[in-house]
């Protein structure tokens, strides 16, 4: 397993720490998850969105290496756990609804299982317009893209 650099602290917290964290959000949705936001922690950059249920908020607080919440899978993940490229917890931010959470990361390779940095890509804009002309009818905002 890659350890990150010497001079990047990664946030570990305490069992507790992270289940009082964990018990304070709100899982909203259908599938008791909250929004989990990647972003780098050194350019700010966000790299991916995924979803966290409580036991992947306590095991990314303990740990300090990402876990989420698989949707289609319906199981916890380590990011990076089959490709390599782990995500090291720098910052936790929860959002004014709880029902979010930014994860400032040290990003180990590349984040999107497409092998981009980031699934926001700017290559997307171009499959964007390619995709609205392909339909036919793209409105006028996206022309403009």
């Amino acid at each position: 397993m890659f350890n990150p650099p010497g001079n990047i602290k990664v946030l570990r917290l305490s069992e507790d720490e992270a289940r009082k964290i964990a018990d304070s959000l709100w899982y909203r949705h259908t599938d008791n998850t909250v929004v989990a936001v990647a972003q780098d922690y050194e350019t700010k950059d966000v790299l991916m969105v995924a979803s966290m249920n409580r036991d992947a908020v306590i095991k990314t607080l303990t740990t300090g290496m990402v876990h989420y919440w698989s949707l289609s899978r319906k199981k916890l993940w380590l990011k990076g756990e089959t490709s390599g490229h782990y995500q090291y917890l720098v910052g936790f931010r929860v959002d004014c609804d709880r029902d979010a959470v930014l994860l400032l990361v040290y990003q180990v390779g590349n984040a999107c299982h497409l092998g981009t940095r980031s699934c926001f890509d700017s290559n997307n804009i171009s499959n964007l317009r390619i995709l609205f002309n392909d339909a036919g009818n793209p409105s006028s905002e996206f022309n403009e893209i």
